[in-house]
């Protein structure tokens, strides 16, 4: 890190040996990066890192998509506290072969990963599993066309919304209606377009950023839309139980694509209904058409892994597999994740009442209609720089926030600040 950060301990190596050479160093040291240009602020962190700036005692920071307790403060799931009692300083592995290596997690052996697949799949076959970002890597290598609905993550497949095609007609206002024609117009209008074999990016529930969900009868259409054109349906489910309450609810759609007979990728996390952010814990499943295909899949998998991760951390894993394997934890977790998500409800219900009251005669059933932590608010960017300068509210220039950054203390003056940027 010396060496990089400024040459100085480079210099005075060079220097005991040969004194022209400290200066040649140092020029070298301070050109070698000269080149690389200031990157634009993450659109996400930025908004933290202006919150943490601003000295005003009401500010709110509802930008990250991390979810808070009714005073504001990060929740720790008591369900996880236990769990993580039960296999803290515990050396065991769940292969004893190979010490709980990368490859026993990639081939779904561990409790963990048999029990998500049992979570998102139900009673499906096993199949491999692996990380959620080598899925994308897959896709990146074969470079198929990529399509997706409002807020497809683009940059896990290095296009950063340049190479893929978005769903939707772009604006805020039809970003709030966006599921109200059958099946999202059939993708927006563009199914007879869309190439065959394109990656189609789907989020099984809890929409980011719109909260918005197609409803089961889109879903049907939307599954049939893939199946005509043989689509490769990339599902990331990040929130599964954090929407409705209800894990099986919320699993509906990616069940119903297999039961359809359509082999999707399905990326599972655990970081926001355990609240492991900082574990990073998920699961990656493949439906292939029968074993052979699954063992080959698998190998090209593995390959994908070494050189990115090689092998995963184990503990987040560990806390997961117990919550997820033990009756009576995963029971109680069950209940936590419902409180989670009945908190939001409630606050997407209390913002709306309180917009009443202070008088707003827009319409804003869309809060309370939509589903999961985030929130298409329909402000314009104007707006949203209002309610930062004048309020010190801060959220991503699009008017998408995070309803779990909306307190019982806090919703009335949010809905107070709407009212005055809105009126």
């Amino acid at each position: 890190m010396a060496l990089l950060h400024s040459g100085r301990v480079l210099s005075g190596i060079a220097n005991t040996f040969h004194p022209g050479l400290a200066a040649a160093a140092s020029a070298r040291a301070s050109s070698w990066w000269a080149h690389v240009e200031m990157g634009p602020p993450d659109p996400i962190l930025g908004v933290t890192e202006a919150f943490k700036r601003d000295t005003n005692s009401k500010k709110m920071n509802l930008g990250v998509g991390a979810y808070r307790d009714d005073n504001g403060k990060p929740y720790v799931l008591p369900s996880v506290r236990k769990a993580g009692g039960k296999t803290a300083g515990t050396r065991r592995t769940w292969s004893s072969r190979r010490g709980g290596s990368h490859w026993e997690a990639c081939e779904g052996r561990c409790p963990k990963y048999q029990a998500s697949r049992a979570k998102g799949l139900r009673r499906h076959p096993p199949v491999p599993t692996g990380n959620g970002h080598v899925s994308p890597a897959r896709a990146r290598c074969a470079r198929p066309p990529l399509l997706g609905l409002p807020g497809g993550r683009f940059s896990l497949f290095g296009l950063r919304g340049k190479s893929g095609r978005t769903c939707s007609r772009g604006g805020t206002e039809d970003a709030l209606d966006v599921c109200e024609a059958p099946a999202m117009a059939a993708l927006c209008g563009c199914d007879e377009k869309i190439p065959e074999q394109s990656v189609l990016l789907l989020h099984a529930c809890a929409h980011n950023p719109t909260g918005v969900d197609p409803r089961p009868e889109q879903w049907k259409e939307i599954a049939a839309v893939v199946k005509k054109k043989n689509l490769f349906a990339f599902f990331d489910m990040a929130y599964q139980g954090f929407a409705s309450g209800d894990g099986d609810k919320d699993a509906w759609a990616v069940r119903h694509f297999i039961e359809q007979g359509i082999n999707v990728c399905l990326c599972q996390s655990y970081a926001k209904n355990m609240g492991l952010y900082g574990e990073r814990v998920g699961a990656f499943t493949m439906i292939c058409k029968d074993a052979d295909e699954a063992k080959r899949v698998e190998s090209q998998l593995k390959i994908l892994i070494r050189p990115m991760y090689s092998n995963p951390p184990l503990n987040g894993a560990r806390i997961a597999s117990t919550i997820l394997t033990t009756p009576d934890l995963r029971k109680q977790w069950l209940q936590e994740v419902k409180g989670m998500a009945d908190r939001i409800i409630g606050m997407r219900t209390q913002l709306v009442s309180n917009l009443k009251k202070e008088g707003s005669s827009h319409n804003w059933q869309h809060i309370s209609d939509q589903i999961g932590m985030f929130c298409f608010t329909g402000l314009k960017p104007e707006q949203v720089e209002r309610l930062t300068k004048e309020f010190s509210i801060y959220m991503t220039k699009d008017g998408r926030i995070s309803v779990a950054g909306v307190t019982s203390s806090n919703v009335g003056y949010l809905a107070h600040a709407i009212h005055q940027v809105t009126k």
